[in-house]
């Protein structure tokens, strides 16, 4: 289940936080709790990516760009990302997560976030993000002119590029593998 508690929290939290440019990091802290676990009592793959949205979205508060897609009815959606595990969380473990926009090309936002607990980097997520219309994914740089700020963004480090460079070769849809004919379902093209 989505933790809309938790969602709510962060949001009443920083409803009345200081602004901060679009390339600026937030912070929030956060508590792995008995539900965010796996079977071996650490916090669970799936579950991080649910709470990294808990850094996100008052992230993007903060930058005053929710304001500028309401007005439009636009939206954000995660487009892609990259998730790099060292460090265990577990339970009841207290944990600081970083959130930040690193830039933006044509078509995505890129940004990064990362949990830390006593000094230490325990995971670290590059993730695009799109903006939506109706018409379909809308440029950055128009959502960043209609809330009247630069549009031109940084240049994208070496390492996102790379990524985005490496993610462009893989094939959509995916290539399936031969499937018994008792395992195949509706789902699936024939």
């Amino acid at each position: 289940m989505y933790p809309l508690l938790r969602f709510a929290k962060e949001v009443i939290k920083f409803r009345r936080a200081p602004r901060i440019d679009m390339l600026e990091a937030h912070v929030s802290t956060h508590r792995c709790w008995p539900w965010d676990l796996d079977p071996w009592i650490e916090l669970n793959n799936g579950r991080t990516l649910t709470l990294y949205d808990l850094g996100r979205l008052p992230m993007i508060v903060r930058t005053g760009m929710v304001d500028t897609m309401k007005a439009n009815r636009w939206g954000i959606t995660v487009a892609g990302n990259s998730v790099r595990y060292r460090r265990r969380i577990r339970a009841f473990d207290r944990f600081t997560m970083v959130s930040r926009v690193l830039g933006w090309d044509a078509r995505f936002l890129y940004m990064e976030q990362s949990m830390w607990r006593k000094g230490e980097c325990c995971n670290h997520m590059l993730l695009r993000g799109a903006i939506t219309s109706e018409n379909g994914i809308l440029a950055p740089a128009e959502m960043l002119k209609a809330a009247g700020r630069d549009p031109e963004g940084p240049p994208l480090p070496g390492w996102v590029q790379a990524w985005i460079a490496a993610d462009a070769q893989r094939p959509w849809p995916p290539e399936l593998p031969a499937i018994k004919p008792a395992e195949r379902n509706s789902d699936l093209p024939a």
